[in-house]
């Protein structure tokens, strides 16, 4: 559904049950879509050290290539 702004304003507590049910609300000015409404999901929560057993670093994980700290070093 495509509302125009001052729609948008007037009728802010439908559109939001709208939304509820699945509907896609799509706000235009001058009839050029300029935003859309979604229903809100929030982000999944992340936990601190959830892979800290599943992820292993070789020993010279931090040990650069000689090759490659040159190419950092070179003077442009």
């Amino acid at each position: 559904m495509t509302v125009n702004i001052h729609e948008a304003k007037t009728n802010l507590s439908k559109l939001i049950a709208m939304l509820e049910e699945g509907e896609e609300i799509i706000i235009a000015k001058a009839g050029k879509p300029i935003a859309k409404l979604e229903k809100y999901a929030p982000s999944p929560r992340r936990e601190p050290n959830k892979l800290r057993e599943k992820v292993k670093y070789l020993e010279d994980f931090d040990a650069a290539d000689a090759e490659i700290t040159a190419l950092f070093e070179e003077d442009a």
